[in-house]
This record gives C-alpha cells, sequence and structure tokens, in this order.
C-alpha cells in the first residue's frame, strides 16, 4: 500500500506595497496653473536678505524718507506717552520727588530713543549711569550702595555704535536674562577707550524677534522692523512716483506736420536745425500767448488724459504699509478717514490693543529693571510691594472725563458715607483720579494732611442731636408739632422764667406751607410747625445703609425740582421717613438726621 505523499504548502508570497510621494497641492499641468508647473507664480523666490545688517541703507531711510520715520517713532511715543502709575504704597509727596527725577534725568525721552534704536536697528542698549559705582563698570550694580540722588541718567548706544556683546552668557536659571550676554564691550569712539560693562547696568533694546539661530547670528540682537516693511515700502513709492510721472501727460498737444518724415531723412543738417527752430518758436508762442501759427495743411490737436481709478489703487498700496507697520493708515499718513459715518474707532482701538501688547512684552522687563535703580536714588529704598500699571494710550473725550469724573466722585462720596473709608482716604482717591478727569485738582497735599484718618461708625456720624432716634430708643422726641399733654396738638410748654403770653389769632394769610411738611398722601409729618428743627446747624451726618443712602440721593436727583434741591438745607419726607438734608454743592449732599412719620 503506497504510503500519501505530503503536499508541501509553499507560503504566500508578501503583498507588494506601493510607496509614492504624495503631494497635496493643487496643480493642473494643462492649463499651466499650481505648484510645479511653468507660469508666472512659480517664478517667486523669497530670498534671505537680512536687511538689518545695512547700516547705511537704514540710516539713509530715517533720515529721507518720513514714512519709515514715522513708523520708527510713532509706536515708542505711544507707549511711554501716558508713563505708568506706581501701585506701591507711597505718600503723594514721594510721588511728586520721583516726577521730578524722571523730569531731571530726561529719563522718558532717553527710554524712547533706546526703542527707537532698538527698531530701527534690530538692537540697542541703555547704560545706567549711578554715581559712586562708576570706578568698575564690570562689576555687578549694587542697589545697597546706592544713596539718594545717585542715578544721573542712561546712556543710549545703538547696537552698531561699538556696542560688542561677549560670548559669556548669564548662567542663573532664575535670571531673567538667563542665555543673554553678561558683558558688553563699549567702544569711546572719541578716545578709542574699550569700557567692558555687566549686564545689570545695562537694559536692553531689541527689535523684531528671531528665530535661534538668526538669533545668534544678530549676536543675540533682534531684526529690524524696516525688514518685514521694505517691500511693501519700494511698491508704494514706485506707485507714487509713476502718479508724479502722468501729471507731465495730463495734457498732450500734437502738432501734424505735412512730410515730416521726408524733411527729417532728405535733407541737410541745416534745414533740420531751421526746422527745430520753426518748432521751438511754435512751442514758446504757445507757452507765453496761448498762440500757434502754423501752416495751413499742417494739423494741431490736443489730447486730455483722465486720473480714473488711479487714487483707489494708490490707497491700496497705502493700506499695505499701513499694515506692515502695524499702524493705522490715519495716524500714518495724517489721513481722515473716509466713508459714510467712518470715525476710525475700531483701527484706533486694535492699535491701542497692540500698544498694550507692546508694553507688556518688550517695556514692562526694561521698567523692571530700571524702576529699584530709580526708587533707591528717589526714595533710598526700595518698596515691598513694588508694582506699576501703564496708563491707557487712548486719550478720553469731554464727555468720556465728565462721565468718569462724576462716577468716580459718587463711588468715593458713597463709600465715605458708608464708613468703609477716612476722609483722608477720599481726598487722596479724588486726587488720584484728577489726572485722569480733570476735576477735583485743587486738592493739597496739606488738605489730606489735615483730613481724619479715622473712619466714622455708626453712631458718631452726628445726625439732629436728639432727633435722630427712632420709636423705642429712649426719650421719645421733641416734635414741635406735638405739645407735652396728653394728647397731641397741645400747645408746648413755655420757658421757665418767662411770663405766660395770651394765644394769638392766626389767619389764612399766616400760614406757611414750606413749614408744614406732608408725606405723599397729604398727611402733616412729624417735624412741621413753626418751630426749627433742633440743632440744626450740626454738621455731622447721620449713618445710613448704603442701599438707604442711594435710595436718598435717587429720590432727591429724580423727584426734587432743581429750584428745592439748590437750597442750602432743607427736607424731605421718603418713604417712612423725613429727613434733614444739606446740600454741599455738585450734587454732593449730606444726610444729616431723619425722624419717623408719625
Amino acid at each position: 500500500m503506497r504510503r500519501p505523499r505530503k503536499r508541501k504548502i509553499t507560503p504566500a508570497a508578501p503583498k507588494k506595497v506601493i510607496r509614492a510621494k504624495a503631494n497635496d497641492v493643487f496643480s493642473n499641468a494643462l492649463a499651466r496653473l499650481g505648484a510645479g508647473t511653468p507660469n508666472l507664480m512659480e517664478g517667486t523666490q523669497y530670498s534671505l536678505a537680512r536687511l538689518t545688517r545695512d547700516y547705511n541703507l537704514l540710516n539713509s531711510l530715517y533720515r529721507e524718507h518720513w514714512i519709515i520715520r514715522q513708523i520708527i517713532d510713532i509706536i515708542p511715543s505711544d507707549m511711554l506717552k501716558n508713563w505708568i502709575t506706581l501701585t506701591t504704597e507711597v505718600s503723594p509727596k514721594l510721588l511728586k520727588r520721583m516726577d521730578l527725577e524722571l523730569r531731571k534725568t530726561q529719563l522718558i525721552q532717553k527710554l524712547k530713543k533706546g526703542l527707537q534704536w532698538g527698531r530701527l536697528f534690530g538692537g540697542a542698549v541703555g547704560v545706567m549711569v549711578v554715581e559712586h559705582q562708576g570706578y568698575d563698570l564690570s562689576q555687578p550694580l549694587d542697589l545697597r550702595l546706592m544713596v539718594p540722588g545717585d542715578f544721573c541718567g542712561l546712556m543710549i548706544f545703538d547696537r552698531w555704535n561699538s556696542v560688542d556683546p561677549s560670548l559669556e552668557i548669564v548662567d542663573d536659571i532664575r535670571d531673567p536674562e538667563f542665555g543673554l550676554p553678561k558683558y558688553y564691550t563699549i567702544t569711546d569712539n572719541d578716545t578709542n577707550r574699550m569700557v567692558k560693562v555687566h549686564y545689570s547696568r545695562i537694559l536692553r533694546f531689541t527689535g523684531d524677534d528671531l528665530p535661534y539661530w538668526e538669533a545668534q547670528a544678530e549676536q543675540n540682537w533682534g531684526a529690524s522692523v524696516i525688514e518685514s516693511i521694505f517691500d511693501e515700502l519700494k511698491k508704494r513709492d514706485n506707485v507714487s512716483w509713476n502718479i508724479a510721472q502722468l501729471t507731465f501727460m495730463a495734457s498732450l498737444r500734437v502738432l501734424k506736420m505735412a512730410d515730416m518724415g521726408q524733411m527729417l531723412s532728405a535733407t541737410d543738417e541745416q534745414t533740420k536745425a531751421e526746422l527745430y527752430r520753426t518748432i521751438q518758436a511754435q512751442n514758446w508762442l504757445m507757452s507765453n500767448m496761448g498762440l500757434q501759427i502754423i501752416d495751413a495743411g499742417d494739423d494741431m490737436q490736443s489730447h486730455q488724459y483722465t486720473f480714473g481709478g488711479i487714487s483707489d489703487t494708490y490707497k491700496q498700496f497705502m493700506m499695505d504699509v499701513a499694515g506692515a507697520a502695524r499702524i493705522p493708515a490715519t495716524k500714518l499718513f495724517g489721513r481722515s478717514p473716509e466713508g459714510m459715518n467712518a470715525t476710525g474707532e475700531s483701527d484706533l482701538q486694535n492699535y491701542y490693543d497692540m500698544i498694550a501688547q507692546e508694553q507688556e512684552a518688550n517695556l514692562r522687563p526694561i521698567l523692571n529693571k530700571l524702576l529699584p535703580v530709580l526708587c533707591m536714588s528717589v526714595f533710598g529704598a526700595v518698596p515691598d510691594d513694588l508694582d506699576f500699571e501703564f496708563d491707557p494710550v487712548s486719550e478720553p473725550s469731554d464727555q468720556e472725563r465728565s462721565d468718569l469724573a462724576k462716577s468716580g466722585t459718587e463711588n468715593v462720596v458713597t463709600a465715605l458715607n458708608a464708613g468703609l473709608v477716612s476722609k483722608r482716604t477720599a481726598l487722596k482717591e479724588l486726587k488720584q483720579q484728577s489726572e485722569r478727569t480733570g476735576v477735583w485738582t485743587n486738592i493739597t497735599d496739606a488738605d489730606i494732611l489735615k483730613a481724619s484718618d479715622e473712619i466714622e461708625e455708626e453712631g458718631e456720624m452726628g445726625g439732629f442731636g436728639g432727633m435722630g432716634e427712632e420709636e423705642g430708643d429712649g426719650e421719645p422726641p421733641n416734635l414741635p408739632h406735638t405739645g407735652r399733654g396728653e394728647a397731641p396738638g397741645d400747645k408746648p410748654p413755655q420757658d421757665p422764667g418767662k411770663p405766660p403770653q395770651m394765644p394769638k389769632s392766626v389767619g389764612d394769610s399766616d400760614w406757611q406751607e414750606d413749614e408744614h411738611p406732608r408725606d405723599e398722601g397729604g398727611r402733616f409729618i412729624s417735624g412741621g410747625g413753626t418751630k426749627k428743627w433742633r440743632n440744626q446747624n450740626n454738621t455731622k451726618e447721620i449713618y445710613l445703609p448704603p442701599n438707604e443712602y442711594a435710595h436718598v440721593i435717587r429720590e432727591i436727583n429724580t423727584n426734587l425740582s432743581e429750584e428745592r434741591r439748590r437750597k442750602k438745607l432743607f427736607h424731605q419726607a421718603i418713604g417712612d421717613y423725613i429727613y434733614l438734608i444739606k446740600n454741599n454743592g455738585f450734587d454732593n449732599y449730606k444726610i444729616l438726621g431723619k425722624i419717623k412719620i408719625i
């Protein structure tokens, strides 16, 4: 019996994987459109020009081109225009000394120059000049050795003005300048003396940020802002010059002469010269007398050129330059907004947002390094809570200032009346608002020091002096319209020591309505009568809860006539109470007391 043959199992051949390069781009070879096709767009190339290294070109552009000067100067000016506000606990007197120091050292102007050269050349430095610590500038600046008056200002050098960063870098990982040069060698161009300066004495102003290797190639400086604008600027300049050239062709005069070609080709030089003199004389007559003399067979024509659409084209190139510079065209070129109801406010708001970003990214690190030095020179110490905020770049309108002043004053007065702050703090707040609102500018430091620093709590803010108690709070008030008898309306008791007097008859003509206040329903309320309010000359306020105070002020401003509000002292029934109110002017009211309506 034959043994079955074993079947040989052949493994299946592996599937062949087809690998191909994927090109996820649009391409139409027949139409010559898209990537890899021979068309004009594919001929575009972007080469690395490194315009920042061309010092002569940058210098020439800044000196001679008004748009470049605008681009370089506008943003630093707006970044420093309204300066900063210190948020530390420092007296107004010391803050005033800080302002004087800024003006004396021209610090803001020096910072502006540093920002300008940093934008133009890609980098600049400011050397902090400190008296009594200039013997060895290669040593770190020691704030502990500074005394008031030591800071003398800044010396600004652009990166091409003999400033050479060292290869040694800051290796302290906690230092904000970690990875940047540790020393800067500055050469005096007059004496050729080289000075090595420690980075703690240096303020860096850099241009546009660069990738790592490009930054290394630029010695840790940035790029000039002109690099990203230069191509758009050339387009705009060429369009502007072409438009100027077209103005010479606005009116073309054409003289048709018979056999002109033969006369120029077949005649001798003398005949040609006579022809030229004839044409020149005709042109002279046209220019001076408006008269043209020609032969009967000749013809004179004039062609007028229209410039329709050129202005719109020119505006588009201007918009490209403004976009590259990140400055609105209305601000860069000094043009008014165009279009119906166009104000340009949205463009300016976007620009102000960009300025705020630039302040945080570029200016705050500089001031974080500079302010401690300035504080040591002015205060003699660095406050533990030293901090600052950039003041808004935009200037409020007159209406906005008025609204800010009104709301700010009302907030301060409300807090004061609620017993949340002292009068001294309230005056400080009003004076601080004066720089932005333009009101309360006459509050002096002496006024602030004279004001009370104690917060008046409930029960200490005065009132009617006996009329502020409500029912059940001790002895009942001495109400002028009620007697001391058992029933309301009894005549008031006579003063002791005075003889009794006969009752006096009173007619309708003697009635004074203002002396008998009524509530909204017409009822007589307590506090009326012919007798004066007790302790009416009291100037202390009574304490009202914030909600009640706001309700009273709202009722005064809403329901009282302007004539009544102008009174120095008046009473008003509001709800279940009658309030004695003093008008301090400028819609500022004091509540001197209140009593409950019977």
